[in-house]
């Protein structure tokens, strides 16, 4: 395939040309470089990096370079003399405008065209805008009467901007994959017939929405040509309604419809076609009055339908009387938060695994400085629920100030606990819902979702919120449908009023019509279908169309977690959260409770393989008998391996327990936050010395890996690969640290996607970097999404972790999966310039 090579003075420039051409070629891996800008701010060009530009385009059918300004010519040119005459003689050096240039070049390159030829398509870019602008036309018009007598068809375009870049190129695509010579004109204005394997032509054609454009074809299979072209023009070309700008009615005929039901119906339909541009809550700002839509981020999937709920709380107002002596208003505070740890306790417990979620608000009850103070203003005369709500005020003020995302969002982990236990204090009780149908909030908190009854509770919307944050995270693990980030318009939303949702695309629908309502509810039966097919055969491994198995594992942090692994049909445990046994207690577990725990874990899969991740903590999980100085950002402090290095005590005593229980049944041991080769082998050797203590050589059945949650980790998993027997890639951590993006912040929720091309390209390095003997896995958000499985499998990885829950979906997904077809999905995924374009490709939503 022909490479193209992008020579600007501005990076910023080219990386928006290159975005656009892709967008024309349906993912079709072209190779395209970039050589622009001196760096991210700087204007210039550089032969030397032109050169090496040339050099990865280059697959051995030629390279057409592109140009903007008239010292980038220079530059290409000196770099011609840079390379070696083989390479020189493949170059064509283009002169065709940059951007119309491009993308002309980029749709002959996806369809084939040799060299010169993509080099007169980009040449020959400026031919469209020339004819619609009435401009003398840089290239001939086409003399010829068409195709003879060949046959011939009429079609109506009915794409709202006509036969613009997106169609045509479409059209393009087809064309040149056709066994025929297929030749297109305006039949409206009499255009000359131009060639439809070429995108400068068609767009010379100046086709508007309505206007007619005559086929005709010619060679082997000429009616069979035409037969294509018309059922492509028949689909709009392809073009979705989000693409296409089709309106409040993309299904509407040329004329509107009739009467209020129908409109309603429109609406309706309208909404079902998704996000449009601008975010969710762009849409949601419009109303949401009977029949709008509103739409947000896909949280958990699901259909939900019902009747908008609110919570409702009796309010909170510290009564301002008089304080009894301080040891009876410190007894009170005592009372109160004995009772909301009881409370956070049963919630943590039954939330399985990520009900590690509460620790943290947990260990807040015990904050020795919070306490310090509260106590202090109850000695000095103020009433409990006084002293605490200045406290804890205060401390959530001091969060709020900070610059950093990660600490400015723990002051509403404060909040939550703050109300809670003040709640407690007055005896006031907390948020319920009354009735049931579709939850409405600005925002839940974990607490909040963990209390839901799914037997009431239809779905959840929230005006706010991240499909990552702990709140969603805990929606999904119950099985509650949620949208979230819809803005605040949703929250004036009438209780009582009708609403649906979709937890799996973000579409949110308002007072919809009945047929509306009776088609999302034969959506909601086939999920349901689909669901009871992929829980009766969950139990069968998940092996592709070609016959590769992927292994679909589950993330588990209690023994009632592995239990709920074996039920859906986990083929192993892929990640054992540790955390669970460490955190809210004083002092850490013997070597006993531990190894007891794992073979309770063990035993619940029958014997089956578990992972299990040594000790996860450090400045964002502190462990209240280790405490641990403050971090400015404790996310990119002393934790994970980091951690247990500095606290060798407390490796050595979990290394012993899963030497104990590889002994009997299947083992892996994983170190979390790796770095450096020289951290995994300092791991590596306290568990040589353990093995060697316990005398009998290594268990057959040990094997030994890294979490890859680090960029650099990724980047250099080669150098890991010789002291492994697997990598599990971390992609919710992967993703933050490689998009600067915290997870749980809702204003970064469209930007912190593990579908992003920058973390796929980590995933890749990774995969690469592995080879051919060291297992690749992911248990991150990433591996339990269905749209994703396929990605992940043409990247190479060959395990998934995932909650108990997710597994039948996600071996139904691995096993509709072709791994050449997923490695081609791959490969396109890896050039789409964002996280959407990479949904768009999946045909996910977000």
């Amino acid at each position: 395939m022909v490479g193209l090579v992008v020579v600007s003075h501005s990076r910023v420039l080219a990386g928006a040309a290159a975005a656009l051409a892709a967008e024309m070629i349906q993912g079709v891996p072209v190779p395209v470089e970039i050589a622009a800008g001196l760096d991210d701010e700087t204007f210039g060009t550089d032969a030397v990096a032109i050169a090496e530009a040339v050099a990865a385009a280059d697959r051995g059918d030629g390279v057409v370079v592109l140009m903007d300004l008239g010292s980038a010519v220079l530059s290409a040119e000196l770099a011609l003399d840079l390379m070696p005459d083989d390479r020189r003689d493949r170059v064509v050096l283009c002169p065709g405008p940059l951007v119309e240039g491009l993308v002309a070049a980029a749709v002959a390159a996806a369809g084939g065209a040799g060299r010169d030829e993509v080099a007169a398509e980009a040449t020959a870019g400026l031919a469209g805008k020339q004819s619609q602008l009435g401009a003398p036309a840089a290239t001939s018009a086409d003399t010829g009467d068409g195709a003879g007598d060949g046959p011939s068809a009429t079609v109506v375009v009915r794409n709202r901007h006509g036969l613009h870049a997106r169609p045509a190129a479409r059209l393009v695509a087809l064309a040149r994959s056709l066994d025929a010579q297929v030749r297109i004109r305006n039949a409206d204005t009499g255009s000359p017939w131009a060639p439809a394997t070429s995108l400068s032509r068609v767009a010379t054609l100046g086709v508007r929405h309505g206007q007619r454009i005559e086929v005709r074809a010619s060679g082997p299979r000429a009616r069979a040509a035409v037969d294509r072209v018309v059922a492509l023009a028949g689909r709009a070309f392809d073009e979705t309604e989000e693409t296409a700008g089709a309106g409040p009615q993309p299904w509407a005929a040329d004329q509107p419809r009739g009467g209020p039901a129908d409109q309603a119906e429109d609406r309706g339909r309208a909404a079902l076609s998704g996000r449009a541009e601008g975010g969710p809550a762009a849409q949601a700002s419009g109303g949401t009055g009977a029949g709008q839509p509103a739409a947000g981020w896909p949280a958990s999937p699901g259909i939900a339908i019902g009747p908008a709920r609110r919570l409702s709380a009796a309010p909170l107002a510290v009564p301002d009387v008089p304080a009894r002596e301080p040891a009876r208003e410190w007894q009170r505070i005592g009372d109160a938060l004995t009772a909301v740890r009881h409370d956070l306790a049963r919630l943590r417990a039954a939330t399985g695994g990520e009900g590690s979620i509460f620790d943290a608000h947990l260990l807040l009850l015990d904050d020795d400085d919070l306490l310090a103070e509260v106590r202090s203003r109850t000695d000095a005369g103020e009433s409990a629920p006084r002293a605490w709500a200045a406290a804890t005020d205060r401390i959530a003020g001091e969060f709020e100030a900070l610059a950093d995302p990660y600490l400015k969002a723990r002051a509403a982990d404060v909040r939550a606990v703050a109300d809670q236990t003040l709640r407690a204090l007055l005896g006031v009780p907390g948020e319920v819902v009354a009735g049931s149908g579709v939850l409405i909030a600005a925002d839940l908190t974990p607490a909040g979702a963990a209390g839901l009854d799914p037997g009431r509770i239809a779905g959840v919307l929230l005006a706010s919120g991240s499909p990552a944050a702990h709140s969603a995270i805990l929606l999904r693990t119950r099985g509650i449908p949620a949208v979230v980030g819809a803005g605040p318009a949703v929250l004036e939303i009438a209780d009582g009023t009708p609403v649906a949702l979709d937890g799996r695309t973000g579409e949110v629908l308002v007072a919809p019509a009945e047929p509306v309502l009776a088609e999302l509810r034969a959506r909601a039966r086939d999920q349901e279908s689909r669901r009871r097919h992929a829980a009766g055969r969950a139990a069968a491994p998940a092996v592709t169309r070609d016959g590769v198995t992927v292994e679909v594992g589950a993330n588990v942090g209690s023994p009632a977690d592995a239990r709920a692994a074996a039920e859906h049909g986990a083929d192993l445990v892929g990640l054992i959260r540790t955390e669970f046994l460490f955190l809210d207690r004083d002092a850490a577990p013997d070597v006993a409770e531990q190894e007891a725990a794992w073979r309770e874990i063990a035993g619940a899969l029958g014997g089956r393989r578990i992972t299990v991740r040594t000790l996860d903590v450090g400045g964002d999980k502190p462990l209240r008998y280790l405490p641990a100085p403050v971090e400015a950002n404790p996310f990119l402090g002393v934790r994970g391996l980091r951690y247990t290095l500095r606290h060798p005590a407390l490796l050595t005593d979990q290394l012993l327990a899963v030497v104990r229980v590889a002994r009997d049944v299947p083992v892996s041991v994983m170190f979390p936050m790796v770095s450096t080769v020289g951290e995994l082998l300092r791991a590596r050797r306290m568990l040589d010395d353990v093995i060697a203590r316990e005398g009998g050589g290594p268990p057959a059945g040990l094997r030994v890996g890294i979490m890859v949650e680090v960029p650099s980790a990724a980047l250099k998993a080669a150098t890991f690969a010789p002291y492994v027997d697997f990598l599990s890639i971390g992609t919710n951590d992967l993703t933050q640290y490689a998009l600067a993006a915290e997870r749980g912040n809702p204003a970064l929720a469209e930007l912190a996607d593990g579908l992003d091309p920058g973390v796929l390209r980590l995933i890749d390095a990774a995969c690469r970097g592995a080879g051919e003997r060291v297992t690749v896995a992911v248990c991150g958000e990433l591996a339990g999404d269905e749209a994703a499985a396929p990605l992940l499998t043409g990247l190479g990885v060959r395990e998934l972790s995932v909650t108990p829950p997710a597994v039948p979906a996600i071996k139904e997904a691995v096993r509709a999966t072709d791994r050449a077809a997923a490695a081609d999905l791959a490969r396109a995924a890896l050039g789409r310039p964002d996280a959407a374009a990479v949904r768009a490709l999946l045909g996910a939503g977000r």
